[in-house]
C-alpha cells in the first residue's frame, strides 16, 4: 500500500494537544465585566461547526481552532460562547443573528476579502485535497486534469477559488453532500471517483468513526494538494467587528497557533 503524505492525528496526539491547550486556557486571565474595552461585549458569541479534529461540541476542548479561538480571545480579555451549527446555518447564525459576531473556521477567498467576512489573521492551517480509492488513484497535475470525474464536495463548504470556479462554470462535476462522512462513503462504494477534503479531517474521520474505520484500508489522501489553506475567525462586517478583529489580532500575535497544529504536517 502507498504510504499516506500525512500522517494521521491519531487519538493519543489530540489528548496531547488538547492538554497543552487546556493548559493555557486555564493560565489565562478572563475579564467578567458586561463590557471590555473598545465597546466589546466581554463574551463573544460565535459559531462553528462539527468538522474534528478542528471543531466539533464533543472533541477534546470542543476541537482544535476552538482552543485557539477561545485562549486567543481569552489572553485579549474576553471569553468565548460558541455554538455548533451544519455549516450553512453557521455561516448565516454568526454574520446575521442578533448578538452573534461571527464564524470560524473560514478558509480565506477572494469573494470573502470583498466584504462578506472581517477575516483574523491565521489560526492554522488545513492542506486541502482530494480523498481516493486506493485501487483507483488519479494522477493529475491540473483541474483540467479532473475534467469528467465525479468529485464529492460538502454544500456550502468553500473549496479553492480556482476549483470553484471551475464548477460554477461547469469544467468540473462536483456532487454536493451534507458532510464529509456522507462522500466518504460514496466514494468507498465507487459513486465518486474523489472527494474534496482537509487531509487531518480524512485521517480523523478513518480513525475514530466507527463506520468509516472498515474503510481505512480501501481510502487514502491524494498526494497532491489543492491548497494548503489558512484557516481564520470571520468577523461580522461593521465597526464592532473591526474593533474585535483588531482586538483578536493583536492578542494572537503573542501566540503561535499555527504551532498547535504543527503535529499534523510531514516534516520539510
Amino acid at each position: 500500500m502507498s504510504r499516506r503524505p500525512y500522517p494521521s492525528l491519531l487519538p493519543a496526539r489530540l489528548r496531547g494537544l488538547a492538554t497543552a491547550c487546556l493548559t493555557l486556557l486555564l493560565a489565562a486571565t478572563m475579564v467578567h465585566a458586561d463590557k471590555a474595552p473598545e465597546g466589546i461585549a466581554s463574551t463573544v458569541r460565535l459559531t462553528s461547526l462539527d468538522w474534528p479534529p478542528f471543531s466539533g461540541p464533543d472533541l477534546p476542548n470542543r476541537g482544535l481552532s476552538t482552543a485557539i479561538v477561545e485562549r486567543t480571545l481569552a489572553r485579549a480579555g474576553l471569553m468565548l460562547e460558541v455554538e455548533f451549527l451544519p455549516w450553512q446555518r453557521a455561516v448565516t447564525t454568526g454574520l446575521k443573528a442578533q448578538g452573534r459576531a461571527g464564524y470560524f473556521p473560514e478558509y480565506r477567498t477572494a469573494a470573502l476579502d470583498q466584504g462578506q467576512c472581517l477575516l483574523s489573521n491565521p489560526i492554522g492551517s488545513s492542506p486541502l485535497g482530494f480523498a481516493e480509492r486506493v485501487a483507483a488513484p488519479v494522477d493529475w497535475r491540473g483541474l483540467a486534469d479532473l475534467a469528467g470525474r465525479r468529485i464529492g464536495t460538502v454544500r456550502g463548504y468553500v473549496n479553492t477559488d480556482g476549483f470553484d470556479r471551475a464548477v460554477a462554470d461547469g469544467r468540473l462535476i462536483a456532487e454536493p453532500a451534507v458532510d464529509d462522512a456522507t462522500n466518504l462513503r460514496k466514494l468507498a462504494a465507487g459513486r465518486l471517483d474523489l472527494v474534496v477534503i482537509d487531509a487531518n479531517v480524512l485521517a480523523h474521520l478513518l480513525s475514530t468513526d466507527p463506520a468509516l474505520r472498515p474503510l481505512r484500508a480501501a481510502l487514502r489522501f491524494n498526494p497532491r494538494l489543492l491548497e494548503d489553506k489558512s484557516l481564520h475567525v470571520c468577523f461580522r462586517p461593521g465597526a464592532e467587528g473591526e474593533a474585535l478583529r483588531r482586538r483578536f489580532n493583536r492578542a494572537l500575535a503573542h501566540d503561535r497557533p499555527e504551532s498547535v497544529l504543527e503535529a499534523s504536517r510531514p516534516p520539510p
